[in-house]
């Protein structure tokens, strides 16, 4: 069975290939691997203004919706930076102490009130995770936000890099506290609207704070959208859509996972090789 390294060295030698002759080549090659690869519901190619590629060899389809899984934290990173923008918040430097204290229960771990929004955005916060095996314990707490700040630390504040859901959640958390619209809304109005695409209600915690950093829906249309927009500078049909300098900010490595060795940005994983993922 092709594996998905396996499909992915495949589909890097096809679009490196220098030849505009070879795009259709090209593209019937890498429809040829998907097709074999049973974990690939949809795959798309864009290159210009031109799409080379839509398909969906299974799953729900390219215009329907679908749990986005962790792209959620990809998404909630770009909000972040368009409330920034917007000044919902006064920079990526912002304490969680001052950005929402409201959020800070009894008990929580010492020196959670001086994280920041930038240690938040690059899994840099210093907590236990809360995947992986501690994930389960987590969402059947009674309240997600409490439970993660309550956390013991095994790293300092913006320390060493732990892929945690439970941290992009307290961003997510901090950045509805500061706006006072909930992530839907300012999903929506950041990305929905200007984007032409649809973003329906996803999962809420106990408290009503919206899922930040998984359970996010699109359909993979929507997500050609925000990768058209990512790879333009923020731009989409024309218009700025998104704050230029986030983007560019969100692609310089901050710190780098020690499960893939890929570099991290704001919320984006980024390859030595140039993918933004």
């Amino acid at each position: 069975m092709l594996s998905r390294r396996h499909f992915s060295l495949a589909l890097a030698g096809s679009l490196a290939a220098p030849s505009l002759l070879r795009a259709q080549q090209s593209t019937d090659e890498i429809r040829d691997l998907a097709v074999d690869l049973d974990q690939l519901h949809s795959i798309q190619i864009r290159r210009g203004d031109e799409t080379l590629l839509a398909e969906a060899p299974r799953g729900p389809g390219l215009t329907r919706v679908a749990n986005i899984k962790s792209c959620s934290k990809s998404v909630l990173a770009l909000i972040l930076g368009a409330v920034i923008d917007e000044g919902g918040i006064e920079s990526v430097e912002a304490r969680l102490g001052d950005v929402a204290p409201s959020l800070i229960p009894s008990g929580a771990t010492e020196g959670v009130e001086d994280l920041t929004m930038r240690d938040l955005v690059t899994l840099r916060a210093g907590h236990e995770r809360t995947s992986g095996a501690n994930y389960g314990a987590w969402v059947s707490s009674s309240n997600w936000v409490a439970y993660v700040l309550r956390q013991p630390r095994v790293a300092e504040n913006g320390g060493q890099m732990i892929y945690s859901t439970g941290t992009t959640h307290l961003l997510g958390a901090a950045i509805a506290t500061a706006t006072g619209d909930s992530l839907l809304t300012l999903a929506r109005r950041h990305l929905g609207t200007p984007l032409g695409i649809e973003i329906p209600p996803w999962t809420r915690d106990p408290q009503g704070f919206y899922f930040g950093g998984n359970e996010m829906a699109l359909t993979p249309q929507a997500m050609l959208r925000v990768a058209v927009a990512m790879r333009d500078g923020g731009r989409y049909d024309g218009a700025q859509v998104l704050p230029a300098d986030w983007v560019d900010a969100s692609q310089e490595a901050r710190t780098r996972s020690r499960w893939s060795g890929l570099g991290y940005g704001y919320g984006w994983f980024l390859s030595d090789s140039g993918w933004i993922l």
